[in-house]
């Protein structure tokens, strides 16, 4: 069994629980921010940097991927956590080769990823060398022509694994790949794998383009919003605004999720006169549904659709729009209406007037989005799932209409232009073609490997050579003890980073810590002031230009990391162009709108008021390039998941001190929660039935078959000293904060067709904890 043990320098003992907050935001929001902020950057440096977030000539937050208004904005464009992530980035902390004498690799290893992330900015590229104790400083060239010798030393390009984080900029991500593709592989996993790989799947499969098709203009055309698996008080607070204004336009929101989320109860407007004295409701209604019941749901809704059509023909099938632009319609609807709704309300845990009532709804509105986020695309059957929510869409029409359409919310803020920009391990010929006639490379044909299949192959000894372009790998990822032993298992491991985290403790025989520069660092090159380029969740690009004075003069842009490893690893005489790329960011955009569909007079469009939006066909003009040339309906087996006797369902999710792996603090003050993140929520009747009390502390096993060896007897991983939080939730389902649960998830526990890890899917049972000498 694997073993998963707390680390020492939180103490859980003095967490404390409250009741739930009722409202989101508000003063408390603004106060928080602004004391984090000056925490970390004192009083001139929190005015200076704030008000340049996510403003035209600022710079874009480095939290999430929510777009900006293209009308005017307002003088503080950001959220509470988005606060807190300028705070963190832009730090003046600082760790030295002076703190890495101080601290050995052993010390480090035994601290929790938020003591990490709270040393500050790393100065200098640090290198750990086999046998040394302490990480020491290293020079830029030494450390590149050290990644250059490994890398020529393989025996094949494919023993290399190059992965990449939603915050790296477009510029960056074309080079990354440019270079990566250069060398001779595919292997280019990153972030989306984890999170929205269902969804690009679903949505490639229907519509024929894997991003949303709704603009942030779309929110008040709307009728009804549908807000599925996602929590945007805590993960995209600045959604509230867009939610509260389809509101005032008179549209009906509907919240789907098994925890009722505080943003979406109340939002305190903390820039409006009401919202400083009294909120607003954003959910109309709330569908507290079962954790793996969402494909039952939206098939239960088909089938409700169909009725109501049988009543009143010609009223809520919009037949021109299905014969016209569809494929697949009858194996939906033979699908869908054999669907037994005793077995959806069994699924899902709702009745049947909560199902009518929903349907109702769906067949009056002239205009609605689906919204969703992790709490669909991490399940088994995640791609399944997203696919029965838009055959709902297709089914009414509603793609390419004003105020309707399909809308992934994205994490990083730059995770979808990562793969427009070639960030993919399997990007299709057409782009692999554009890219070798610009440059006059030859780029493999063959598939990489992803993050889950990356993990393997660096476990199997496959992989010898793991680059990290930001993010924190070992945290981010499933089955933590696999994860941590597969990169041990490499030759050399690389990480750009700003600050330090758990995955600069967990090394090969040799690693590297590359420090770059971050999003609100000033970027100089030969003197000239740079700026970079983002594509936020609903496909527009904009500048983003730092303008703080970096911590360390050893710092480098994550574009001249990439320049100046490339001509270390392939000499003066490559066809690419590096040193001008590196030397003028406008060069790198030339390039860009040579090679990237839809990027045409890049440079140009991008320094508009807004940037420019990409095309998508469906949106545009209701072109749908799938196989069909039609938007396809999905007929899929209904799959939901029954909790076994004794055991619970646990889903994974972040704290509202949180962002992805990145820890801002110990509260999640909307849940009640403080000063402690080992905690499982479940529901009252469940710890009773159990055996527990509140507040008792238990380890979580989960339990998981391999569909390989459905006879096996179950595989076990253990993580200790969790404390019983009675919690709304539905019977049978409980929530726990990542990473601390990410060793519960199984490497081959993923979601079909997407290879995602399904961490809203696990299998548990609690038993009390013992401790331990």
């Amino acid at each position: 069994m694997h073993r998963a043990a707390p680390k020492n320098d939180i103490d859980e003992a003095v967490l404390t629980v409250t009741p739930p907050k009722t409202e989101a935001a508000g003063v408390k929001a603004v106060a928080v921010a602004l004391e984090r902020a000056v925490e970390e950057m004192g009083v001139v440096r929190t005015a200076r940097t704030l008000v340049r977030v996510n403003q035209r000539h600022g710079f874009d937050c480095p939290g999430c991927a929510w777009p900006e208004p293209t009308g005017r904005r307002r003088p503080a464009e950001f959220c509470e956590n988005g606060a807190k992530a300028v705070a963190e980035e832009a730090t003046l902390r600082t760790v030295t080769p002076e703190f890495f004498a101080q601290h050995s690799l052993d010390e480090l290893s035994e601290k929790s990823g938020y003591w990490l992330g709270q040393q500050g900015r790393i100065t200098h590229p640090m290198v750990l060398r086999p046998g040394d104790t302490h990480y020491t400083p290293i020079a830029w060239d030494d450390a590149y022509r050290l990644m250059a010798d490994t890398l020529r030393g393989l025996d094949s390009p494919n023993e290399a694994v190059f992965y990449t984080s939603g915050r790296t900029a477009n510029e960056t991500a074309f080079l990354y790949q440019l270079l990566v593709r250069s060398f001779g592989t595919n292997n280019l996993p990153d972030c989306s794998n984890m999170c929205h790989e269902s969804s690009g799947a679903a949505l490639t499969s229907s519509i024929g383009i894997g991003k949303g098709s709704v603009s942030l203009d779309d929110f008040a055309k709307a009728d009804l919003i549908i807000v599925a698996g996602q929590n945007p008080g805590t993960n995209h607070p600045r959604m509230l605004s867009a939610l509260g204004e389809a509101k005032a336009h008179g549209a009906k929101v509907i919240a789907v999720n098994p925890l009722p989320e505080t943003g979406l109860i109340g939002f305190s407007d903390p820039q409006t006169l009401k919202g400083l004295t009294g909120g607003i409701n954003i959910a109309d209604d709330f569908l507290q549904i079962r954790l793996g019941g969402d494909m039952a749901l939206f098939q239960g809704l088909g089938k409700l659709l169909f009725e109501a059509e049988d009543r009143a023909p010609g009223t809520v099938v919009d037949r021109a729009f299905v014969d016209a632009h569809t494929a697949g319609f009858e194996a939906y609807e033979k699908q869908v209406r054999a669907v037994d709704l005793g077995i959806v309300e069994q699924a899902t845990g709702l009745t049947r007037a909560d199902l009518d009532r929903t349907a109702r709804l769906l067949a009056e509105s002239k205009a609605t989005i689906v919204c969703w986020a992790m709490g669909l695309t991490q399940q088994v059957h995640g791609v399944a799932t997203i696919e029965e929510a838009t055959n709902l869409l297709l089914l009414r029409g509603m793609i390419g209409k004003p105020g309707a359409g399909v809308c992934p919310v994205r994490g990083h803020s730059n995770v979808q232009g990562d793969r427009t920009m070639g960030i993919w391990e399997k990007m299709p010929d057409a782009f692999l073609d554009a890219l070798d006639r610009e440059f006059g490379i030859t780029s493999p044909r063959e598939h990489g490997w992803d993050t889950v299949d990356s993990i393997r192959a660096m476990r199997d000894g496959k992989a010898k050579f793991f680059f990290g372009m930001g993010g924190n790998f070992v945290s981010a990822t499933p089955d933590t003890e696999v994860t941590e032993a597969a990169l041990r298992n490499c030759e050399l491991t690389v990480h750009v980073s700003t600050k330090l985290n758990r995955s600069h403790v967990v090394h090969g025989r040799t690693a590297l810590i590359l420090p770059t520069l971050g999003r609100t660092d000033e970027d100089l090159q030969d003197g000239v002031r740079q700026q970079v380029s983002v594509e936020d969740s609903m496909s527009m690009v904009h500048l983003s230009t730092g303008r703080l004075k970096p911590v360390s003069e050893h710092l480098r842009s994550e574009v001249a990391i990439v320049c100046e490893l490339a001509r270390a690893l392939f000499g003066p005489d490559h066809p690419v162009p590096w040193a001008r790329f590196q030397r003028d960011y406008d060069q790198i955009r030339d390039a860009i709108a040579k090679v990237v569909p839809g990027c045409a007079d890049y440079n140009a469009k991008v320094r508009g008021r807004n940037g420019f939006q990409l095309p998508h066909p469906p949106r545009d003009a209701r072109e749908f390039r799938t196989a069909t040339g039609k938007a396809n309906f999905a007929a899929n087996e209904l799959h939901w998941l029954p909790v076994p006797p004794g055991r619970l369902i646990l889903q994974t999710l972040r704290s509202h001190d949180q962002y992805n792996t990145t820890i801002y603090g110990l509260d999640d003050r909307y849940r009640g929660i403080h000063n402690g993140r080992r905690v499982v929520l479940v529901h009252p009747d469940d710890i009773a039935a159990f055996g527990f009390v509140e507040d008792e502390l238990v380890d979580l096993i989960s339990e998981w078959t391999d569909p390989a060896a459905p006879e096996a007897p179950p595989r076990e991983r253990r993580v200790e000293g969790f404390r019983l939080v009675p919690y709304s939730t539905p019977r049978g389902n409980a929530a726990a904060y990542y990473p601390e649960t990410n060793p519960l998830v199984p490497l081959d526990h993923v979601a079909r067709r997407s290879n995602t890890p399904a961490s809203k899917a696990i299998t548990i049972r609690l038993e009390r904890h013992v401790h331990r000498a």
